[in-house]
């Protein structure tokens, strides 16, 4: 029997990227792995989630010993405890609310391979309750708000659970939910076990088929920020005809709807501008040619190398010792992360003032209400 990759080709957390372009998973899968300091965050992250799921069945000896472990790393931080406090009481208050005691499974393996090729994920959680599934996704990253409606990634989990599950649980209405505690964004939508495997019939298993031979069509989008494949020649096709819708068109001045529409453009000429600028300054880097291009040295401040040392030189030079250091106060994410968000709170909350942010511009499909000068101005005179 085949040893079963450690990272599915059609994964459910790259499912929004091969499902919108399918040549790429393929294409994807020939590159590296780029892991970054924010995903090993994360990683950590939802190993204390984990951690903390399953106290009740660990020693408090064992409990102990991984938690410690866990804080020895060196991407560790205070502030995880909080945030994945806010993701366990999520759980336990959505098991809680339910009529009778759920089954949980915590970082459960699922294989939705009827669907897609030898696919497979690890979801979060699962809880089930009766007719009723729900599917917890844990996020730790503060980019960009994940929403759980119509989620692709937790759709193939919600029927990976259906194939682990289903023969066990008369499972009707599923519910997704993502739980984003450092952007304050918690996430619900509901489906139901027809609607959800009609979406894998029509949508997902056509599209699976083509991404798993690497056919199909190129085609550039939102999807775009998730790809390895920095240069793209379709996203390069799609963005430079972008920049030409504008050329010839009268009057010489953009109307009002031509802003808009040219705005949601720019944000994608951008993206893809970075991702531009980091393929060929990897390239360079590593010894190849860009034509028209060249590293040069960034950009350096200067520093001192030992302070201590210097302020001892300096008080022999006649400058006081206490003239060269700052009596300077914490910064609010400091104390926090030194007290603990939840503690802090409690303790501190009545010095802490949130005044109103200063209008920005966004899209349309912002959570956020509208700015309103005139409510906003007469809310500063109460």
């Amino acid at each position: 029997m085949a040893k079963k990759r450690k990272h599915a080709l059609l994964s459910a957390s790259g499912a929004v990227q091969w499902i919108h372009c399918t040549p790429s998973a393929k294409l994807c899968d020939e590159l590296p792995d780029t892991e970054t300091s924010y995903t090993q965050e994360g990683t950590l992250a939802h190993e204390i989630c984990e951690l903390k799921l399953t106290a009740d069945s660990l020693k408090t000896g064992t409990y102990t010993r991984r938690m410690n472990k866990i804080k020895k790393n060196e991407l560790y931080q205070e502030e995880m405890q909080g945030f994945t406090d806010q993701y366990v009481d999520y759980v336990e208050t959505l098991s809680n609310s339910l009529p009778e005691k759920p089954y949980m499974a915590v970082e459960k393996m699922v294989e939705f391979d009827e669907y897609a090729p030898d696919g497979f994920g690890t979801a979060d959680c699962i809880l089930i309750c009766g007719t009723v599934m729900h599917v917890i996704d844990f996020k730790y990253g503060k980019g960009i708000p994940v929403n759980a409606g119509g989620n692709p990634q937790m759709g193939l989990y919600a029927l990976g659970a259906l194939k682990a599950y289903g023969f066990l649980y008369p499972i009707e209405d599923i519910f997704f939910h993502i739980v984003q505690p450092r952007l304050n964004n918690f996430s619900t939508w509901k489906t139901n076990k027809r609607e959800l495997t009609t979406w894998g019939k029509v949508v997902v298993k056509p599209k699976a088929e083509l991404a798993y031979k690497g056919e199909g069509e190129f085609r550039s989008g939102e999807h775009c920020r998730f790809c390895k494949v920095l240069n793209c020649r379709q996203r390069a096709y799609d963005n430079l005809e972008l920049l030409e819708t504008y050329e010839t068109k009268l009057p010489p001045e953009l109307s009002d709807e031509e802003v808009g529409e040219a705005l949601a453009k720019a944000e994608q000429l951008v993206a893809w501008h970075k991702k531009l600028k980091s393929y060929a300054q990897t390239k360079l880097i590593d010894g190849g040619e860009i034509p028209g291009w060249k590293i040069v040295e960034g950009r350096s401040n200067r520093m001192i190398t030992d302070y201590e040392k210097m302020a001892d030189v300096l008080e022999l030079n006649g400058f006081p010792k206490e003239t060269l250091y700052e009596r300077a106060q914490l910064t609010l994410t400091d104390l926090e992360k030194m007290v603990g968000k939840k503690d802090f709170q409690m303790i501190c909350g009545e010095f802490i003032q949130k005044p109103n942010g200063k209008p920005t511009l966004a899209p349309e499909s912002d959570k956020r209400p509208a700015y309103n000068p005139k409510t906003t101005a007469a809310e500063d005179f109460k």
